[in-house]
């Protein structure tokens, strides 16, 4: 391992601060009850999205004061914001009401065909189709898709905390493997799907056909084990009170949603796209929601913070893959990612010459497989945990909570993965 510089030692110190603070945010929300003085203070820094731009700052901080204004901003101009910014406009277009009732409609189509009772039909079909769809409409599109239909259905009615942990963790982790279908519509993946040729015959025979097996799995397990408490879910996507989208508005936030995808890698022709479409949403106000302009950013903030301090721990996590052979990556890998951004993992990999594909399969699949066990594994999660915070108690989902629910979907993954 390399001796690090005095700024990746202050990067790796502040990073597991972070860490630490994403599993402390119920403190500092019990704070602000208790010393009401400064309540602002404790709120902000119990909102778990705002915990990695927080931390960046203090890096950044440091950085000006050791290095220099010169340095420091060149730092800075060397990340690639383009991932915050995508989840950005993504989120924002594909939480509007036409695009959640093409999707309720579809949801509902397909509920009707399956040999279960509406509630169960509608979870099943919530916690596996909309995850699947992923691997077309991108992660971050398909979780602010499913957080959202779970928020207005089942999330809205009495059911049990324990339902609420075990349905956030099996979406978390169905999200994290159902895009694996594709070779752009993953963060992990899309970090290394060009350099490493990967199209999506490659992704369907190495990654897909496991993924959708382990996603049914999932889902229909939380389905079975919680059948009683399913009669709650009703019509998804809230637009029962309101009057329904001409075809003609849905299909225009299609074409949008379609151009943000395409262009993803393209933040001046996404973004421009997206300037176009608040217009659109502007002009058609009578048919639109209050867009989710909020928790977007919230979740850019949160990504671009990640960005920032993950700038600065290849020194220590490159040594740590690099000495392992494609079985103990696919499990370090796992582990690695419930601390670090999956994304961050398998790009590290791509700085790499000469590794084996059996190596960079197992990197990849490892990195997928543990995106659900943290809100800081996978780029969508903040996205979810944006949505879905506001029906838990206090507001807010407990890491640890969410940890042990995402284990056993991860179990499943790992199975899928390593012997099917």
């Amino acid at each position: 391992m390399p001796n690090p510089t005095l700024i990746q030692l202050i990067g790796a110190l502040l990073f597991a601060m972070a860490v630490i603070h994403t599993f402390s945010t119920k403190f500092f929300e019990g704070l602000a009850h208790s010393r009401p003085r400064h309540a602002g203070l404790w709120h902000l820094l119990g909102e778990v999205e705002v915990v990695f731009g927080f931390w960046a700052m203090i890096l950044m901080l440091f950085m000006f004061a050791v290095s220099g204004k010169q340095e420091a901003t060149a730092y800075l101009d060397t990340r690639n914001f383009t991932e915050p910014m995508f989840v950005f406009a993504i989120m924002v277009i594909a939480g509007t009401r036409p695009i959640l009732q093409f999707a309720a409609s579809a949801v509902r189509g397909m509920a009707r065909v399956l040999p279960l009772n509406r509630g169960m039909a509608m979870y099943f079909l919530m916690l596996a189709f909309v995850p699947l769809l992923g691997s077309f409409i991108t992660e971050p599109a398909a979780m602010t898709l499913a957080a959202l239909m779970l928020r207005d259905t089942l999330f809205a009615g009495p059911v049990s905390n324990k339902l609420k942990y075990a349905t956030i963790g099996v979406l978390f982790v169905n999200i994290s493997i159902g895009g694996t279908l594709t070779p752009f519509a993953a963060p992990p993946v899309l970090m290394v799907a060009a350099k490493w040729n990967w199209d999506i015959w490659f992704m369907m025979a190495n990654f897909g056909w496991k993924a959708a097996i382990a996603v049914v799995i999932n889902a229909g397990v939380a389905m079975l084990l919680f059948r009683r408490e399913l009669g709650s879910v009703g019509q998804p996507g809230g637009t029962n009170d309101a009057p329904s989208v001409p075809f003609s508005v849905v299909l225009v936030h299609l074409m949008f949603l379609l151009g943000v995808v395409v262009f993803a890698h393209h933040p001046a022709v996404f973004m421009g796209l997206f300037l176009f479409f608040l217009g659109f949403a502007a002009a058609y106000e009578r048919y639109q929601n209050p867009l989710i302009l909020r928790e977007a950013l919230l979740v850019a903030f949160f990504l671009a913070g990640l960005v920032v301090l993950g700038g600065l721990q290849q020194w220590w996590l490159e040594p740590i893959l690099m000495g392992m052979d494609s079985t103990a990556v696919f499990f370090g890998a796992t582990a690695l990612t419930a601390i670090t951004d999956n994304a961050a993992l398998t790009y590290l990999g791509s700085l790499v010459d000469g590794l084996s594909e059996e190596f960079k399969v197992a990197l990849v699949a490892g990195a997928v497989t543990g995106g659900g066990l943290t809100v800081i594994a996978n780029a969508p999660n903040p996205a979810g945990v944006s949505i879905l915070r506001g029906s838990f108690e206090d507001s807010t989902i407990h890491p640890l909570g969410l940890l042990m629910a995402a284990l056993p979907p991860t179990l499943v993954a790992v199975l899928a993965f390593r012997w099917l």
